[in-house]
This record gives structure tokens, C-alpha cells and sequence, in this order.
């Protein structure tokens, strides 16, 4: 009865389909607001945070949209909302990082972006993390909790990862920061469970006679969390599916993790999520270094993988309007394994919870996905002064050379701004000149933000050729929930700030 409207209901609510704009592209983006489906909380609340996983589960519309949009925020409801999600850290720690910015501002409710930056207690280093969820918040939140475990036990040398395996692996083996939110006791104990199982493969491998690589530890790490999404998701408790394990494994997530050691900086990344190097140059003039390649059909090296993949049969069908069989925009990610297991699978597992249409069009060959990351190796230097990692809603706005400019004039107290035409043709020199004294004052203009990554946030939302525009800044923090996804997506941000000094005495 109602199947496929049941089905959606439930992959709204568990995350699997975002509202208005998303990146699975042949389902009904309407829905029938009165249905329901099982509680899908993940995370619980620790230190008065609030996580908008326990948010009510009906669909809420503004009863007068068109006023609603209209609404007029001051400058400092405005910089309230910007800085809401705000977070700074400074290190007193010798090495490479003074400190990192961070923030996020929501579009999508629950938002489908979340972070996570953590030290390396057993080894030397920290981790930086951007995940952008898609079809719910789900995957992205489940893998910016867990991730970061499975790299650092990778990276341990063997004595260290024998010391920690004997020792059950209670210690601690990173330190979070602006971390305040964690599982459930059932979904910990699974995840635990995991976690430990894997500690124990590591442990009872032989000592690999070839030399440690960075790019196989950050590889596995990846491919294993994302098989335990997998087998945690087809787990069933007393003859039923665990419907919050199965969600995780349907929804999806990119991810952009940075490992810096010293002058040691390493990205791994999945989907279109980027990492951008600012470098100061000659003239003090900045320029952008790109350590990641989206993978989506904008890369044909991304295209032409996985088209030797699958049969020539499947030529026309499996990328197609640009997604991943129709559907799906990134063609790399975590979860999302109606896309990874086989029909089978599918069938038994996930269809009689969301129905036939969870099982995509032209689908004969799977796996059509992979979470297998790219990683990129970059040796710090003295110019080296910054790294922005930031999830698609950044770049939808502005370019890496733009984001990189933003964040190096920000270090200088300066602001930014586009580069000058003219507003409308046939202006006077009278107008013109008007322009251009008003350009010339927001040039004085020190930035209202103190955190670099609310800053990019600012001018990528509000940034005009005659600098800040506050009435478009109102105007994008106001859209009503039901067509804010058609202006902006879901915007998450991390700035690290790299040490001169160190970089430039350092050894090689």
C-alpha cells in the first residue's frame, strides 16, 4: 500500500533524500507530509549542544512564505547567525599549525555537512576532516565520529599498535576538539565491536617487511570503515533490521581528511569536497594549490574509470545526466551502498523497509561506487601559509583563488572584493565615479570577523563588486526551508594556519 510514498517518507526522515535540491536526481522531490517512520536519532547531546537529529519528524512549512522571505534582518542578526557555529583553536604545541578556524552554516535541516579536527596521542600529528552528507545527515555524522579512530590505528608502528591491542584498547588515541556531541550506547557498542575487530586484524597481520607508506594506511582506513557500514548495516536485532545501522549504510557522505606532521601534509579525499594551499608569493601576491580532484562528471579521468568498470552494454546508462546512473552526483563516496551491494542484497535487505525504488535504474554489474580515496603528498614551505578545507557549498559560490585571497587579506586586515564592472550599462561618469569612491572606502574597511572561516562565509554569501552587500547577506539567510537548497547548499569550512618559522628551519 503506498509503497514507493512510504519509502521516501522514510529515506527523508533517515536520511537518504534532502529536501528540495538533491543530489538523487530521478526521486519525487514532494512528499507526503503526513507519513512517519521509525526514530532515527544517532548522536545524543553531551555539554548542552544540540543536534538536530532529534528535530520532530514531520515536514514544518512556513505558513506565508513569500512574507517570510521578505524578512529584513539587521546587520547584527546577521553576524549572529554567521558566528552561531563558530570555532577557533590556538596550539602551544611546537610544530608546523599556530591554530585553525572553523564553521558551518546550515541550508539543508538537519544540516548534511559536519567536521572534525583531532591531535594524534600515540603519534605524531593532527587530523582535519570536511564530510558532506548527502540524502540526510546520517553517513556524514556516523563517519566524522569514527574515521579518525581507524586512520590513527593505521598509522601506529607495530610495537605501538601490540601495546595498544594488549591493552584493549582503552587508550586514548586522539584529542578532539569542539567535539561535543556522541553515539548512542546501542549504536557504540556496535561501533566499538567494529572498531575492536579491526584492531585485531592489524594485530595479528605479519610485520610487513616493505616500508611504511602513508597513502596504503589513509586507503585503509577509508575501504575498512566503509565495509563496516556495510556489514553493520544488513545486521538484524531479534529477526528485524536495525533500521539505524541500515540508514547509515544507504545515505552517502564525501570526505576531505588532512594529515599534517610537521611539514608533512597528506589529503585524502572522496567526492568533491576540496583542499586549497594558500601560498604567498613574490610582490606579496597569493596564489591557490590545489591538493584535490572532484570526483564527479566534470572529471573525465573519474568518467572513463568507471565506464571500463561495467560492460560496453552499460555505456549510455551507468553515468547519465551527469550522476551515477541518473542519480547520484559524486562518483566516489562513503555508504550509499544501494549503489555498492548486489540486487540481492538489496532485495533482502533494504527493500522491504524502503521499497523497489531504492534500487536504482540500469543496475546489472554492481559495485558502481567506491570509497577508495585519493591521496595527495605536500611538503611544506615557509609560503605555505594556510589550508582551506571546505565542502561543495564554499565552492559553489567562489574559486579556490578567491577563497585563498579572502583568507590572505583577512590575515592582513583587509577585505576583499570582486573585481569592478559596472552594476548596469549606460551609467554617467557621475555614477561611475559614485561606484568607485564607495569601492575606495570598503577598502578601509577592517573584516567584521575575527575567524576566518565565518569571513569566507561572509563574502562568499554577501561579497559584491563594491564589497559586503548586507541586503543580499539578509536576503540568503532568510529563504524559506523549502527553496533555500535552489540558492546554497549546506557550507562547511576549516582553516588551518601553517608556521613560518618552523617551515623554514625544519629539517628535511
Amino acid at each position: 500500500m503506498r509503497a514507493n510514498q512510504i519509502a521516501h517518507s522514510l529515506v527523508t526522515c533517515q536520511g537518504l533524500l534532502s529536501s528540495g535540491r538533491t543530489r538523487y536526481g530521478s526521486w519525487p522531490r514532494k512528499l507526503p507530509s503526513e507519513l512517519f517512520c521509525a526514530p532515527c536519532q544517532y548522536l545524543r547531546v553531551v555539554r548542552g549542544f544540540h543536534t538536530t537529529l532529534r528535530s520532530a519528524h514531520r515536514r514544518k512549512f512556513h505558513s506565508s512564505q513569500s512574507a517570510y522571505a521578505l524578512q529584513r534582518l539587521s546587520p547584527q542578526e546577521v553576524t549572529d547567525l554567521l558566528q552561531k557555529n563558530e570555532y577557533t583553536q590556538e596550539f602551544t604545541f611546537e610544530g608546523s599549525m599556530k591554530s585553525f578556524d572553523s564553521n558551518q552554516l546550515q541550508s539543508n535541516k538537519p544540516i548534511e555537512d559536519t567536521r572534525s579536527e583531532a591531535r594524534c596521542l600515540l603519534t605524531a600529528g593532527m587530523l582535519y576532516g570536511v564530510f558532506d552528507g548527502h540524502g540526510g545527515a546520517a553517513c556524514a555524522q556516523v563517519i566524522a565520529k569514527r574515521l579518525f579512530n581507524y586512520i590513527t590505528v593505521c598509522l601506529l608502528p607495530s610495537d605501538l599498535l601490540q601495546e595498544y591491542y594488549q591493552g584493549g584498547t582503552n587508550k586514548k588515541l586522539l584529542e578532539p576538539y569542539n567535539d561535543k556531541l556522541q553515539f548512542y550506547d546501542d549504536l557504540k557498542q556496535i561501533y566499538d565491536d567494529s572498531f575492536k575487530a579491526f584492531v585485531t586484524e592489524l594485530a595479528s597481520e605479519k610485520k610487513q617487511k616493505e616500508e611504511f607508506q602513508m597513502k596504503d594506511a589513509l586507503v585503509r582506513a577509508f575501504l575498512k570503515l566503509d565495509e563496516d557500514l556495510s556489514r553493520e548495516g544488513k545486521v538484524t536485532k531479534n529477526g528485524e533490521v536495525n533500521k539505524r545501522t541500515l540508514s547509515v549504510a544507504l545515505s552517502g557522505a564525501v570526505a576531505c581528511v588532512a594529515h599534517i606532521d610537521g611539514p608533512h601534509l597528506h589529503v585524502a579525499n572522496v567526492g568533491d569536497c576540496q583542499a586549497v594551499i594558500g601560498v604567498l608569493g613574490e610582490g606579496n601576491t597569493w596564489t591557490a594549490k590545489k591538493l584535490t580532484e572532484e570526483h564527479n562528471a566534470d572529471n573525465i579521468s573519474e568518467i572513463k574509470r568507471i565506464s571500463k568498470e561495467h560492460p560496453a552494454s552499460e555505456r549510455d546508462t551507468v553515468i547519465s545526466s551527469d550522476r551515477l546512473l541518473g542519480q547520484l552526483a559524486p562518483l566516489r563516496a562513503m555508504g550509499d551502498f544501494r549503489y555498492k551491494w548486489s540486487k540481492e542484497d538489496l532485495m533482502k535487505h533494504a527493500v522491504p523497509t524502503y521499497g523497489e525504488n531504492v534500487i536504482a535504474p540500469h543496475y546489472h554489474t554492481p559495485p558502481y561506487l567506491t570509497a577508495c580515496p585519493d591521496v595527495t603528498y605536500h611538503r611544506l614551505r615557509p609560503k605555505d601559509k594556510f589550508l582551506v578545507i571546505a565542502s561543495d557549498g564554499l565552492w559553489d559560490l567562489v574559486s579556490p583563488l578567491q577563497a585563498v585571497r579572502l583568507v590572505g587579506e583577512h590575515m592582513s586586515g583587509k577585505v576583499t572584493l570582486s573585481p569592478f564592472c559596472l552594476p548596469r550599462p549606460n551609467m554617467t561618469l557621475d555614477e561611475i565615479n559614485e561606484a568607485l569612491l564607495q569601492r575606495k572606502e570598503a577598502l578601509k574597511l577592517k573584516p567584521i570577523d575575527t575567524n576566518a572561516a565565518t569571513h569566507l562565509i561572509r563574502n562568499a554569501l554577501g561579497g559584491s563588486e563594491y564589497g559586503l552587500s548586507h541586503g543580499k547577506l539578509s536576503q540568503l539567510l532568510t529563504l524559506p526551508q523549502s527553496i533555500v537548497r535552489l540558492f546554497r547548499d549546506d557550507i562547511t569550512i576549516t582553516v588551518v594556519y601553517f608556521d613560518s618559522d618552523y617551515l623554514r628551519h625544519c629539517p628535511l
